[in-house]
């Protein structure tokens, strides 16, 4: 299959900027960060990926030079934009290896927002321009490190709650908390891979498993980390229409009379399945079996659906009072969320939980679109910017800092100030901190090359990453 022409994956003004930069330019230095966001601290990862996809070995062919030089004619109606000499160049001398040096945080670790992530440089002085042309396909990694670290903090909400409510030793559980349901949900496939391998960083419920099989292919993972378990759907629980609806759950526990399985059981009206389906005519069989019957609601009001059917449920099937005195289902019953969770309503359905008496381990969790698709850019303000230069044989510091007009009609510093000269990554006190490259000697850059003139260098495995984040 043929490799996506590298040279065509940029933003159209970025083939005008080799003529843009001040003459004598020898070198462009830029660095990739987090500049806030919903998190005070931005998980990295993904980048691994990108530079194994896209940009190593021979990024580009003259079949890509000529294909890109007839589309961009088009693209501009003129042929003194995009200057294939400057492609050619790095096709003759380099066969197409990017002369370019890449550093970055190692992967799965998470930084405190505004640090430096990445940094990136020519190391040829006649491919300034290429650093900042990169910047289109490697911005993207906002969106795998977006994905990890939003499943990163949903997990330390589900830990808080498990540590306030739930049995001594259920935290082991926690892994299987938060599953990922967002294939279908996403925009590509390659959404899938990278979102479904950053929920991996931090959980092992999974139904997306291209997930796994890119931890497999692009980070040497040593098994398939996305596990799920037997689980229906309304196309078969309601094949039998409302009166044959207790009918189907009875073969579906009968299909697999062992072990953990789901069932969605709000075809038609989920406090009756819950009330007099599972709770009264299949009650005993349920706990009988030798594994756990996971009832799944789908549709309404998330707590207000939960509080009732979990009243339901203690009603029928009995419960104890934990140590720490809230009340756990018996363990061949639980409930999973699927419908409407994202961060936010997390956050509440497990308040609500802890202020009615119920421990969180009575509790899954399934998120699809919130946590692979409506994040973007900005939910943790990523931005690639130079801040480093030479310019005639001089090292310049590159920085911008814009003002801007608050409600209130006062001029501010914007957020979008960037930073000037070339950096590093240094831990104080035991605190991720950006300083100059020159500065605190002393202390070690956590900034490791990753990549160097076409070649990966310091790869990381999905184990590492993985032990990283937790």
């Amino acid at each position: 299959m043929k490799r996506e022409n590298l040279i065509l994956l940029a933003d159209a003004y970025k083939y005008a900027h080799h003529k843009f930069y001040y003459p004598g330019t020898t070198q462009i230095y830029s660095y990739l960060e987090s500049r806030g966001g919903w998190f005070d601290e931005t998980i990295f990862f993904g980048l691994q990926y990108f530079l194994k996809e896209y940009i190593q070995g021979q990024a580009f062919t003259q079949q890509d030079i000529d294909e890109a030089d007839s589309f961009l004619q088009q693209v501009f109606g003129r042929d003194d934009v995009f200057n294939r000499a400057k492609f050619q160049y790095i096709l003759d001398k380099y066969n197409g290896h990017l002369p370019i040096k890449i550093k970055a945080v190692a992967e799965g670790k998470a930084v405190p927002t505004g640090n430096v992530l990445m940094t990136i440089e020519n190391t040829d002085p006649e491919c300034y321009w290429l650093t900042n042309f990169l910047e289109t396909l490697l911005m993207q990694v906002w969106y795998p490190c977006t994905v990890a670290t939003l499943s990163n903090q949903i997990r330390k909400v589900i830990t808080q709650y498990y540590q306030e409510t739930a049995t001594d030793g259920a935290e082991a559980g926690i892994d299987f908390v938060l599953n990922d349901f967002g294939f279908r949900g996403v925009s590509s496939v390659e959404s899938a891979k990278l979102g479904g391998a950053a929920h991996l960083i931090n959980f092992s419920g999974s139904d997306n498993l291209a997930g796994s099989s890119m931890a497999i292919n692009y980070y040497d993972a040593q098994k398939v980390y996305g596990l799920s378990i037997p689980a229906t759907e309304h196309s078969i629980c309601t094949l039998l229409g409302k009166e044959g609806e207790l009918e189907v759950f009875r073969h579906v526990l009968k299909s697999f009379p062992t072990g953990t399985i789901a069932c969605v059981s709000d075809s038609y009206n989920i406090f009756r399945a819950c009330e007099e389906y599972w709770g009264t005519e299949l009650r005993d069989e349920i706990l009988n079996r030798k594994g756990t019957l996971v009832i799944r609601p789908d549709s309404g009001d998330p707590i207000r659906t939960l509080l009732e059917i979990f009243e339901i449920l203690f009603s029928k099937f009995g419960y104890t009072v934990n140590t720490k005195g809230y009340k756990v289902l018996p363990p061949q019953l639980r409930v999973i969320q699927g419908d409407g969770v994202n961060y936010t309503e997390i956050k509440n359905i497990y308040k609500t939980l802890k202020e009615n008496g119920i421990s969180a381990e009575n509790l899954v969790l399934g998120m699809g679109g919130a946590l692979l698709q409506k994040v973007d850019r900005d939910t943790q303000k990523f931005a690639l910017k130079c801040s480093s230069a030479v310019i005639n044989g001089k090292e310049v510091a590159v920085e911008k800092s814009p003002t801007e007009m608050d409600a209130q009609g006062n001029i501010t510093e914007s957020f979008k100030k960037s930073k000037g000269g070339r950096l590093k990554l240094v831990k104080i006190n035991g605190i991720f901190k950006t300083v100059k490259e020159q500065d605190h000697i002393e202390l070690a850059d956590h900034l490791q090359t990753v990549f160097e003139n076409g070649k990966l260098v310091n790869t990381i495995n999905f184990e590492q990453v993985r032990a990283n984040a937790n």
